[in-house]
Formats: structure tokens, sequence, C-alpha cells
């Protein structure tokens, strides 16, 4: 039997091997390498003149990752208090939006955003603007907070659905705040939704670089966007390119590292 289940995880191995491990293993060598073929660490010593798009990568970053953090905490926590019949309803009006084309998504904003969308005709009516809104760094982050918004909700509903109320009615009958329940009962028995969903939400963004290329242009250039010129792009140098990416990847895993730390103690604090 153990024979016939290893026999079936061969696709896999496969699988994994064509499309997950080559790729990196391409990515390390042309970061590595120069035009020549020789080993140089120049790529790398070339990204120092990038700082200030990496700085304000992760910047727009974590402060959309807060802002879906904090509007997607309440809503997961009144999705969980609801019966199963409301949950379905509320969970297929946040899905909704994924099922359309992320493209698609994207350019609807850009309509809503530019001098001439709808946003300012409305301000318009009142004799406001028109304001500029698209192209602005405010724009990338809205962006960013409309596509991973449910990223954020779905993990910290999966993870409040399972807490038990009685424990925040035992908190509230012994005279416990809103405030020391939220703190002292609720946020750390949802420490594993949060920390998902954290990295669920800063990693795409910070690798994003179609909402920063449709909503921000040159004002909010970003990491995903200096990958992009430098494979697809007049610069192409897929050397740079690919030293960007293990860089971000790196820099990636530090951070899931760090959130999976922070949930790790304090799931031991809670034992």
């Amino acid at each position: 039997m153990k024979n016939k289940l290893s026999f079936l995880s061969i696709p896999y191995v496969i699988w994994m091997a064509l499309f997950t491990v080559a790729p990196i293993v391409m990515v390390v060598v042309y970061a590595f390498t120069g035009d020549a073929g020789g080993f140089t660490m120049e790529n790398f010593a070339e990204m120092g003149s990038y700082a200030k798009v990496f700085t304000r990568s992760f910047g727009l970053s974590a402060i959309a990752t807060v802002i879906c953090l904090l509007i997607g905490y309440p809503a997961a926590y009144f999705m969980a208090g609801k019966d199963f019949s409301k949950n379905k309803s509320l969970a297929l009006l946040i899905l909704l939006p994924m099922w359309m084309n992320f493209l698609l998504r994207t350019y609807a904003w850009m309509s809503l955003l530019e001098r001439n969308g709808l946003i300012n005709k409305f301000f318009a009516m009142f004799g406001m603007g028109p304001f500029n809104m698209i192209n602005t760094n405010g724009a990338v982050i809205l962006g960013m907070v409309y596509n991973y918004l449910p990223f954020m909700i779905l993990p910290l509903y999966s993870t409040m659905v399972k807490i038990d109320h009685s424990l925040i009615e035992a908190a509230q009958d012994l005279g416990g705040n809103l405030y020391n329940v939220l703190t002292k009962v609720l946020i750390p028995l949802s420490i594993p939704g949060i920390t998902t969903g954290i990295t669920m939400v800063f990693v795409p963004a910070c690798s994003t670089f179609v909402i920063s290329k449709m909503l921000g242009g040159d004002s909010a250039f970003m990491i995903g966007d200096l990958i992009d010129m430098q494979f697809l792009g007049n610069s192409y140098n897929p050397h740079l390119g690919s030293a960007m990416s293990l860089v971000l990847m790196v820099l990636v895993l530090l951070c899931m590292s760090v959130t999976n730390g922070f949930a790790d103690d304090d799931s031991e604090g809670l034992l």
C-alpha cells in the first residue's frame, strides 16, 4: 500500500520539479551571472541605486496591509457572529469581486479616479474639484486594499468562527470592558488568522506591478514594475531582474518567518 501511495506522488514531484524548483534555480543562476556567463555580484551591487523603489514598495504594502487589517478584523468578527445562512451570503459578497478578472477590476478604478471619472463628476455637482486622484500613492494603496481585502477577511473569519464565544461572555461577566475583552481574549485567540492574513496581503502587494502601473504611473514605481521592466521593458537585463527577484523573495520569506514567529509565541503563551 505504501509503495502504491509513493507511486501516486510521482506526478506531483515532477510538477514541483518543473514549475517550482526549476524556475527558482534559473533565477538564482541568472542573478549570480553576467552577460558573459561568469560569476559576478555586480547585479546585486547595481540594486543600490533602486533603494528608494524598494522602500516605497514595502512602505505602500505595509500601509495597505494595515488598512486591510483594520477593515477586515471587524468584518470577520461580524461574519463570525451571524448564523450559517447569513454567513454564506456575506462570504459570497466578499468573494464576488474575486470572480472578476484582476485587470478589469483595476481598470474600473482607473475610470473612477481619473479627472473626468465618476468620482470627480460627483464632486463637480457640488462645485468641487476636479481632484487629482489617479497616478498617486493613495490610488495605489486603494487598489491594493480593494483587490487584497478578501485575503485578509477570509483567514480571519475561519479563525474567529472557531473561537468559543463563552470565553468572551465569561470575560464580560468578570467585568472586562470592550478594550480588555479585545486585547486579552479576542486578539490572542485570533493571532493565527491575523498572521495568515498579513502574509497573504503583504506578499502579493510587494510584488504587484499591475496596480502600481495602472493607478500609480511613474509617481508610484514599485519593485514589480522594476522587475517587469528588466524582462519586458526597454532596459532589458534579465540578470539584474533575477537579482531583484531573488532579493524580494528572501525579504518576503523573512517577513513570513517573523509573522509566523509572532504566531508561535502567542500560541505558546495561551497554552
